[in-house]
Parts: structure tokens; sequence; C-alpha cells
């Protein structure tokens, strides 16, 4: 029996959160880390949501339970990463058997043994900083910047299998937040930028499937649809404007930088498997 001062003596059960409110006040305290928690207080997310903490004003995981493999989010700042790895091990009777996981330093080690990673790719959060940087990528005449939406969705499921495919799109996004692209003189899709979750409510957004096709890259055109979306965005009054993006990404990192994002933390995605 553990004594009175041991760990375990003062460890917090594993808790489930079903308060939009309380989520919103935690994750409101650092929007540009935890966008994506934000954005999925809304619905169609909120309903596909499960949320956990380990401590009244700790680090708070989502699991995502939409699509073949159940999405693991568990963000943290390095000075919580000790908190965040004892939620997940606390979580680990509840987890799925296969799982992406989206986590910062440390967690993917706090699941092991008993999950394997089948893929691990260093990722960056970076957030909208500087909006004046967004300016020369506007109105260049490149191409004309059009809104997208359902009816659009052929042509771009064919850009995503074109120039980026195995993304991660939902087909409700057009419709949930704003898509913008850029079309060829025959009226082919070539480029797009979108909104993967957004919440009017808390003025946030997490732009994504950033693409051009193959045959029309290095003409500017995912600048351009990038810039217009933020500019649309921020039109709107959103405050927080962020993406993700692989650590090592040639050509999307310095882009990103070039329209005003700025790292606000790493994290690993991995395809975590039970062992």
């Amino acid at each position: 029996m553990p004594s009175a001062t041991s760990p375990a003596a003062h460890a917090v059960p594993l808790t489930s959160l079903h308060d939009r409110a309380v989520l919103a006040d935690r994750f409101g305290r650092d929007p540009e880390l935890h966008l994506f928690e934000l954005g999925d207080l809304d619905e169609p997310f909120w309903s596909h949501t499960t949320w956990y903490t380990a401590s009244s004003d700790g680090p708070v995981a989502l699991l995502y339970a939409v699509g073949e493999v159940p999405t693991l989010l568990g963000l943290a700042r390095p000075e919580r990463a000790g908190e965040l790895a004892g939620l997940l091990r606390a979580m680990r009777p509840v987890l799925p058997r296969r799982l992406l996981a989206h986590l910062t330093a440390g967690g993917v080690e706090a699941l092991a043994p008993d999950y394997r990673a089948e893929h691990r790719t260093a990722m960056l959060r970076m957030a909208l900083t500087d909006r004046t940087a967004l300016a020369p990528h506007l109105g260049r005449g490149v191409a004309p910047v059009t809104p997208l939406g359902a009816a659009d969705l052929p042509d771009l499921l064919a850009l995503f299998a074109a120039g980026y495919p195995g993304n991660w799109f939902d087909e409700r996004m057009p419709t949930t937040g704003p898509y913008v692209g850029v079309r060829d003189d025959t009226g082919r899709l070539i480029a797009t930028a979108g909104v993967h979750v957004s919440s009017p409510e808390r003025r946030v957004a997490v732009i994504g499937n950033v693409t051009t096709h193959p045959d029309a890259r290095g003409r500017g055109l995912a600048a351009a649809c990038t810039a217009h979306l933020c500019h649309l965005l921020t039109a709107d009054g959103t405050d927080h404007i962020g993406l993700n993006v692989r650590a090592d990404h040639p050509t999307a990192l310095p882009l990103y930088r070039r329209l005003g994002f700025t790292t606000i933390t790493t994290y690993d995605e991995a395809v975590l498997t039970a062992t």
C-alpha cells in the first residue's frame, strides 16, 4: 500500500471531460498551441471527441474517433512534458489498438512498450504572427483565387490525388470552413488551400491541404492561395491562424515563413500499434 508521501498517494484518477466551457478555458490560455482542440469544440467535430485529463489544471488529451484510425492529440509546453507523459500512461487502457498520434516531446515514449511506432515524423505547429507578410502575395496576378465549395469536391479530390496523395481530408471540409483555389485556362483546379478546423466563436482556424498540381508548381500559386485564405479568415475576425508542416519539408516550410508564420512547437506524428 502506498505511503502518504508516495506519488501514488497523490495520483489523480483519469478523468473524462465533457464541459465545453471548461475545455475552452484551458485551451484558450495557449490558443496557438491548441488550435485543433479549440476548433474541435464545435460541430461537426465535437460529437466525435473524447477528452481526458489526469489533473485539475494540467494537460488535456483528445481522442478523435473519425475514420479507420482514430487520432490522439496530446500537446504540452516543455515545462509540462512530465504531466503529459503521466496522462498518456494513464490513458493506455482506454486507447484503441491502432491510432494516429500527434504528441509533443516524450509522448510517444510514454506509450511504450504498450505501443510501437510504425511511422514517426517530426512536425512543426506554426502560427501566423506577421500578417503584413501576406500583402506581397495578394493580388499578384498569377491567377485569380476563387472560393470553393461542395460542388468542387470532385476537382479537389482529383487535385489531391495528383499533388498530395494520402493527405488528411474530410469531404465535409469545403462546407465547414473556407476553401479557395486557382483554375487554369481549361477550368482544371491546379491549386488550393483550405481550413481543417475552425471556430468563429473562439476565433481560431487551422489551415491545411495546401496543394499545387505538379504541372503548375513554381508559379507562386500555393502562396497566393494561402495568403488569400488567411486574408479571408482575418476579415472574418479570426485572431489565431495556424498550420502543421513536416519539420524538414523543403518547399512548404520556407513558403510559410515568407507568409509570416513562425514555429510554436515541435511534435511527433506517429502511427502507433499496440504490442
